[in-house]
């Protein structure tokens, strides 16, 4: 990897706005880095050559005449393949939407263009987002950066290793039971799941709309605010200053250590002691809630996303792979009634929740409870697939169903991530937090 290639995003920008990095050539090695390795087939799921090459050329031009759009202007990005780009297939992951063009940008990819981002391409993704393993037999499994027979992660895997194995230096993924967090831990890298309905779903692929949430996948934490920014056209984050010193964070105790390998679970206990000894009070806390807000899950996420894909699927059951068929299917059999108490019973839990975790900034896990499992066993044992793909996303949807905003850091151990739960809305706090603690972890 050359040394470009694992810059951040946010120094390939400083470099463009001091002049010693032109937007055209960068797109260009970038190009021609993807064209080169042998797995970007497995990676991305198609380029945009010609749009990165038209953008990286207007990027230049600004940048020359100090006009640039925003601390981002001119670096590449990858994106995952449920962002609509006009003119270019998107097709989540799924031969359902073989050969879907839109004919306009999905409303980030818009607002990113116009801070500035050159579009590299479509990365490849879980079967419509339903997985957070990364397997895909009906597309494609992007490698783990640790060892090509294991899965990435998902349903983000193409986003995460486009970073991962330098094939983009920031990528846009999407997070609605831990797409995000999964394949940014498995990975090393730094995932930030947004609060839903902060930023636009508008013209992204559904998986289930009441949890989908747009986020980054990055080197560093400053290029998590730095990306969050030029999707929905704000001010990055201040992270000048950020500390541990004076802050309280909550281990919980509950349910995020059941079943948790030997791996994450030393990972993180020490990864927890660093941020204590870097400032942080760092406490125990357990809410015995937890566990029945868990048992909503089923209802409600697979109730929706059938409703949503339904008609769809049933049209075509044959081009899906059969644990996401089944996993789709699964939703058919809740009663309206039984959905609507479940939403009454989860704003209850949210509530509660707010209640106990308020004297705290945030709230740490282990992001995954295990590591990237092999690709050709969960291809082969469904029993096996099914149960790791539940742990795998088990902790991440945590701050799902309570509505939060969560950030994933790397812990120095590979594929093993601590994750920092944060408030609603709270972005801007928990990022100048996870700057603190991304410091403290080294």
């Amino acid at each position: 990897m050359t040394d470009w290639q694992g810059k951040s995003a946010g120094d390939l920008g400083r470099a463009i706005g001091a002049g010693k990095s032109d937007p055209v050539e960068l797109t260009e090695a970038f190009l021609a880095a993807i064209a080169a390795h042998p797995a970007a087939d497995r990676i991305y799921a198609r380029l945009t050559p010609d749009r990165a090459r038209a953008e990286a050329k207007a990027a230049a031009i600004r940048a020359k005449a100090g006009l640039r759009l925003g601390p981002l202007d001119g670096v590449p990005v990858s994106w995952k393949d449920l962002f609509d780009t006009a003119g270019t297939a998107t097709e989540s992951g799924s031969r359902l939407l073989k050969g879907r063009i839109p004919d306009r940008d999905a409303e980030v990819l818009t607002t990113a263009t116009q801070q500035g981002l050159v579009c590299l391409g479509k990365t490849h993704m879980t079967e419509l987002a339903f997985s957070g393993l990364g397997l895909n037999p009906m597309t494609a499994t992007p490698p783990n950066i640790h060892d090509p027979a294991l899965v990435a992660g998902g349903s983000s895997s193409g986003a995460a290793t486009s970073i991962a194995f330098g094939l983009a230096p920031a990528a846009v993924g999407s997070d609605t039971g831990g797409s995000v967090r999964i394949p940014a831990a498995w990975n090393d890298l730094v995932g930030l799941k947004t609060t839903a309905g902060r930023l636009s779903l508008k013209g992204v692929v559904p998986l289930v709309e009441s949890f989908d949430t747009v986020g980054p996948i990055t080197r560093n934490v400053e290029d998590a605010a730095l990306l969050l920014a030029a999707l929905e056209g704000g001010k990055p984050a201040d992270l000048r200053g950020a500390t541990l010193a004076g802050t309280r964070l909550a281990v919980l105790d509950t349910v995020a250590f059941d079943d948790i390998r030997d791996a994450p679970a030393v990972a993180f206990e020490d990864a927890a002691r660093r941020l204590a000894n870097a400032g942080a009070e760092v406490e125990r806390l357990a809410f015995p809630a937890l566990p029945g807000v868990m048992a909503l899950s089923g209802i409600l996420f697979t109730s929706e996303a059938y409703a949503i894909w339904r008609d769809r699927i049933e049209a075509a059951p044959d081009l899906m792979f059969a644990p996401i068929l089944d996993r789709f299917r699964s939703g058919a059999s809740f009663a309206a009634a039984d959905y609507v108490e479940a939403w009454r019973s989860l704003h209850a839990a949210r509530a509660h929740w707010a209640e106990a975790t308020a004297p705290y900034d945030a709230i740490l896990i282990p992001t995954a409870a295990i590591l990237p499992p092999d690709a050709e066993r969960l291809m082969s044992d469904k029993d096996y697939f099914t149960r790791e793909n539940l742990l795998a996303l088990r902790n991440t949807r945590i701050g799902n169903l309570m509505g939060l905003s969560a950030l994933t850091l790397p812990t120095g151990t590979a594929s093993c991530g601590i994750m920092l739960m944060g408030r609603p809305m709270g972005e801007e706090a928990l990022l100048r937090l996870g700057q603190a603690a991304e410091r403290a972890l080294g």
